[in-house]
């Protein structure tokens, strides 16, 4: 049918063509009068002196002359034409008739003497209209085709040399132990179904930017060793209502002349969100789109051997119909990697780096929590470029710190400068953040201190908690929240005056500590959830929150907030008077070294001063390690000791 269609469609074209060819040679030749002329007639007129032009052309392939000119009383464009036989007595006659006769014997016009002349003035100019005429047929033909192709599907296919497989994805155990039944069915699929088994037809990705989401369905494909097709959600969605309709129907069409297949749909909630919401109503075309993805999924057809995998980070503004059994039977979790995870994701991208001796990815794992797989993998590159920069052969942890703190912070501004004045103040600010993080046993220990302004922050201070972990205590609140106010105190403690600097720590301690009274139930208002974070379908994240209480309780939140706050500033206050010398030492070691790693500042609370080289920070290192040791020994010895006394207790009570 559609080759029918393209011909009907090329018809007038060809009819065109040919008129402007017609009324070309209309135009050319079209006005041009040749009057025929026999020889002896000829002879005649050029006695009675009536030829005013007279051109000679011999014919040698057809063997004749060619008499061409005028006679009087021609009109302009009126010319005779006489053929004679090609001898040497022709033209000697036409002499001989009249002396007088001025003619032109025109050899090189011969058209037959040239073969290549003949091409050139009788076949070229046709050949250059009807190119010409294809041409511009063709052009309007591959734009008829172009929009016939509108709806076509625009989910490509991947034809990578070197496949993606497990091994190129770390830190993601759990996560891939839950996709491996894909890779078993789609390489066979007759031993689930044996048994009767529907394998999912669908799998959701949820997790934050950077998870490696993308990664994990590239390696399901190289792993069962099928096509592999993936497309973007907005790719579906057009300004014209049907088109993305239309292009889930070819996409699945297509997968299934390539099945058992894979379909990747990354962030699927660009077409996939709920229906009928938000602010000014639906939208048609997307909705199409979303109600064909169903019928594909799980409608009328069968699509036996597809797997879909789709991509998300937020799965909450997704369609039900879309997360129900049948369609995406399995929501696969993609969290932020672990200590463990991180570095293992160090050492896949290290592989083809040149690391010195002296970097340790275990103890770099530990200074990065909260980075995602692409975060790290920026990190690593940061470095290689640092080190590139600097002509250096390798890249040692200098390289390594300064890009941690320029994926974190942005670039040191050391051009920036600062009065003494602010460079004492940022000074003492950091030091009362790193005395409360050394004293206080459940508070973010200080991995790094600077006083060198880094994006909007005149320094700053790179705390991470002693260990990770998935919940979080009262006290441990209350201690991020006291080391929070830390710089604030320590500033009003040294000057008696306040600053600007501490903006950013009391956003943070006071989302925590409201987080505490309406989230957690951690106040006097009791184990009651009085808010819960609301985004909007099409809002954005966090557009309002639910709120569950009245005006009355709602003032109560704020003083129990307060309340918080102020028992933690006043906290903050008696450690740092406490330690008025540690501030200070370890604020005048910051404005002589600009930059304070965690041994450091440990060797400085321990010695009173900087060490001479590294030998002797190691060598602290190696003694604190040795202490923790023995202090676990005697821990796990007096727990067993309990242990085993608590049983001897039990034993009596029931004798």
């Amino acid at each position: 049918m559609k080759k029918k269609n393209v011909k009907k469609g090329m018809l007038p074209y060809v009819i065109l063509l040919f008129v402007i060819i017609f009324v070309a040679y209309i135009v050319a030749f079209g006005n041009n009068k040749v009057n025929d002329l026999t020889y002896d007639k000829l002879l005649a007129e050029i006695k009675e002196e009536n030829v005013t032009e007279l051109v000679i052309t011999p014919h040698s392939s057809e063997g004749t002359y060619i008499i061409t000119g005028k006679l009087k009383g021609y009109e302009e464009k009126e010319t005779f034409k006489t053929t004679t036989p090609l001898t040497d007595s022709i033209v000697n006659q036409i002499v001989s008739s009249n002396p007088s006769i001025d003619y032109k014997l025109d050899t090189d016009s011969d058209p037959g003497s040239s073969p290549l002349l003949f091409i050139l003035v009788n076949i070229l100019p046709i050949v250059l209209i009807v190119g010409i005429g294809y041409w511009f047929i063709s052009k309007q033909v591959g734009a008829a085709g172009k929009s016939m192709e509108f709806g076509k599907s625009k989910a490509k296919l991947n034809t990578e040399k070197n496949k993606t497989t497990f091994k190129d994805v770390a830190g993601l155990k759990e996560e891939k132990e839950e996709v491996k039944e894909l890779i078993d069915f789609l390489k066979n699929p007759k031993r689930f179904q044996k048994l009767g088994a529907r394998i999912p037809k669908g799998v959701l990705l949820v997790g934050p930017p950077g998870t490696g989401k993308t990664l994990l369905a590239k390696a399901v494909a190289g792993e069962a060793n099928v096509p592999f097709y993936y497309i973007s959600g907005s790719d579906f969605v057009e300004l014209f209502v049907g088109v993305g309709a239309s292009r889930v129907r070819d996409m699945f069409k297509e997968a299934k002349h390539n099945a058992p297949c894979l379909i990747f749909i990354d962030e699927i909630d660009a077409v996939g969100r709920q229906r009928g919401t938000g602010l000014g109503g639906g939208h048609d075309e997307r909705e199409q789109t979303l109600n064909q993805l169903l019928t594909e999924m799980d409608g009328f057809g069968a699509n036996e051997g597809i797997i879909i995998i789709a991509a998300t980070n937020r799965a909450d503004v997704l369609d039900p119909a879309l997360l129900r059994p049948g369609r995406f039977d399995r929501q696969v979790i993609v969290n932020l990697p672990d200590i463990k995870g991180r570095e293992e994701i160090l050492e896949v991208h290290s592989k083809n780096k040149i690391l010195a001796p002296s970097v340790s990815l275990k103890n770099l794992a530990k200074r990065t929590p909260g980075f995602s797989g692409a975060d790290l993998e920026n990190l690593m590159n940061e470095a290689a470029l640092l080190a590139v920069r600097g002509n250096k052969e390798q890249i040692t942890m200098k390289e390594i710190d300064e890009a941690t703190d320029r994926v974190m912070m942005g670039p040191a501004k050391k051009s920036k400068k600062y009065t003494e004045n602010e460079r004492r103040l940022v000074a003492f600010h950091e030091a009362g953040h790193a005395v409360i993080g050394l004293k206080l046993s459940n508070a973010s220990e200080v991995q790094k201190v600077t006083i060198i302004p880094r994006g909007n922050a005149g320094g700053y201070n790179l705390m991470v908690p002693k260990e990770e972990k998935y919940t979080a205590t009262k006290t441990e609140l209350l201690e991020q929240i006291t080391g929070l106010l830390g710089g604030r105190v320590s500033e009003e403690l040294t000057f008696g005056e306040i600053s600007t600097g501490a903006h950013n720590d009391f956003e943070k301690a006071t989302k925590i500590a409201r987080a505490m009274v309406t989230e957690y139930g951690m106040s006097d208002l009791g184990p009651v959830q009085l808010e819960q974070q609301e985004g909007g379908v099409f809002l954005g994240r966090d557009y309002g929150k639910t709120r569950n209480f009245s005006n009355e309780v709602a003032h109560e939140i704020d003083l129990e907030m307060r309340k918080i706050i102020d028992e933690c500033y006043g906290k903050a206050k008696e450690i740092l008077k406490d330690n008025e010398d540690l501030v200070k030492l370890i604020a005048e070691t910051l404005l002589e070294y600009e930059t304070l790693t965690k041994e450091q500042i440990e060797y400085l609370v321990a010695h009173g001063r900087m060490p001479e080289d590294e030998k002797e920070i190691q060598e602290e290192e190696k003694e604190l390690n040795e202490e923790k040791k023995e202090s676990t020994k005697k821990t796990r010895a007096k727990k067993h000791e309990e242990d085993v006394e608590e049983k001897e207790n039990n034993e009596n009570e029931e004798n």
